[in-house]
């Protein structure tokens, strides 16, 4: 199974959201430049992201987005639910409740083995944070939105 660019692109964004968490709203174009990724597919990304109560956004001159909960709180299959959809490397073996079963579904000898993938993928993704992503050591510093501090224990 593989993620797309929206998967991959959409974790990176989330990830600087979670870097700047607490400091209010963060503009696609200061991530676009920080991670290399084009602004326009942000621009897309953010509407499924917010879509599914992960982003929100806020206008004007200092607007931009942010997280709508802790980094803590947000699972990562959460947030490659929002971007990619339902976790299935077969369509047989969907974690969407509502999919449709294959006419092999009542006597199919392999299902059993895409329904143990989907559900490994899916536990490695729901046992993981964004904060996971994000530790306090790289959290940025609020006078210097572009310097990670270090922290001390």
């Amino acid at each position: 199974m593989s993620f797309s660019t929206k998967g991959e692109y959409g974790v990176r964004l989330m990830a600087q959201l979670a870097r700047r968490f607490g400091d209010g709203p963060a503009s696609l174009t200061d991530v676009a430049e920080e991670e290399g990724l084009p602004r326009a597919y942000l621009e897309q990304l953010v509407i499924s992201l917010r879509d599914a109560d992960l982003v929100q956004s806020t206008r004007g001159a200092h607007g931009g987005y942010e997280l709508t909960r802790a980094p803590e709180t947000i699972v990562m299959g959460e947030v490659l639910r929002a971007l990619e959809g339902p976790i299935a490397p077969m369509i047989c073996a969907s974690d969407d409740p509502n999919h449709m079963a294959c006419s092999r579904s009542g006597h199919c000898m392999v299902n059993f083995m895409w329904v143990r993938v989907r559900d490994a993928i899916a536990g490695a993704l729901d046992s993981m944070t964004l904060a996971d992503l994000v530790p306090p050591a790289v959290r940025m510093h609020p006078d210097f939105p572009a310097t990670p501090v270090t922290i001390a224990d």
